[in-house]
């Protein structure tokens, strides 16, 4: 049985990592919402260039890009994004097993010798990735890249990518991450990145107009020059989304840490002060007892 001196210092560790908790909550808390005005940033930029798609492919033109042009899938590469720090709950833990759905899918559809490359965005996924790797499963971590990378390092990331793809080391592209939709709510989504198909603009918010345009130098000009940047900002909201998810499932864990310490902290204060009275109640009891003597 504990004695008073032992549940005083459990008491005062449980009560230490209640304050911790709570601080390490609003942290995250904070990181979240400033991932989430980040996705309002993009917007703007977002909205412009689905516009352009939009217009682009309501015109009555045969568009040509070695980015839209499907290929027999021998060789697929999928970006799988998670988290560099821990203490997020279970969160690389699902983006992991959605993975493994996945490619199973692969075997499934493509055949059971197909070569996959698991491009994984944070060191949590990784280190799981490495554990899988075999002869037609590869992983490739890109230098540079990781959960936080923002701006131009999206944008050579993307590069990178597009550049595997038109040297013909994987015919097709995927990612999956963590859809952020609130604090208590994100869901894994896969996505099709290359080739970009009619389901990848549609996914994304492009929209056909019916307005009518005169384009310089021609529609098809344009659109090449236009789709680059298009992946670039499907790739920015992905990365902030993630960061988003992944501070919103920490809140989460913090949260329910925090809310067993309480509990415990109940508990042992309640032993600390039974125990208390006990000792109280002897100490009288031996009292008494000497002065009937």
């Amino acid at each position: 049985m504990a004695t008073l001196r032992e549940l005083k210092g459990r008491i005062g560790s449980v009560a230490s990592s209640e304050k911790i908790t709570g601080a390490m909550k609003m942290i995250s808390s904070a990181k979240m919402h400033k991932a989430e005005q980040g996705l309002k940033r993009l917007l703007p930029f977002r909205t412009q260039i689905e516009d352009i798609i939009g217009s682009l492919l309501s015109a009555d033109v045969q568009f040509t890009s070695p980015l839209i042009e499907p290929r027999e899938v021998k060789k697929i590469g999928i970006v799988v994004f998670g988290s560099d720090d821990g203490l997020c709950g279970a969160y690389n833990v699902n983006i992991f097993k959605q993975l493994l759905n996945r490619l199973s899918f692969y075997r499934t559809t493509y055949g059971a010798d197909v070569d996959v490359t698991v491009i994984p965005v944070g060191s949590k996924i990784a280190k799981a990735v490495a554990k899988i790797t075999n002869g037609s499963l590869h992983m490739s971590v890109i230098d540079g890249v990781d959960s936080k990378t923002t701006g131009n390092g999206v944008k050579v990331f993307v590069e990178q990518l597009q550049q595997m793809f038109l040297d013909n080391e994987v015919d097709l592209v995927d990612t999956l991450y963590m859809n952020f939709k609130s604090v208590s709510r994100q869901r894994p989504k896969l996505e099709q990145l290359l080739p970009v198909v009619q389901e990848t603009f549609a996914g994304n918010g492009v929209k056909l107009t019916a307005r009518p345009y005169l384009f310089e130098p021609d529609a098809n000009t344009i659109f090449r020059s236009v789709l680059p940047m298009f992946l670039v900002s499907v790739m920015q909201e992905i990365f902030t989304e993630n960061r988003a998810s992944e501070q919103a499932a920490r809140v989460m864990a913090m949260q329910s840490a925090n809310d067993n310490a309480k509990k415990l902290l109940e508990q042992l204060r309640l032993e600390y002060n039974k125990l208390r009275q006990q000792s109280i109640t002897t100490e009288l009891l031996d009292i008494l007892g000497g002065q009937v003597r």
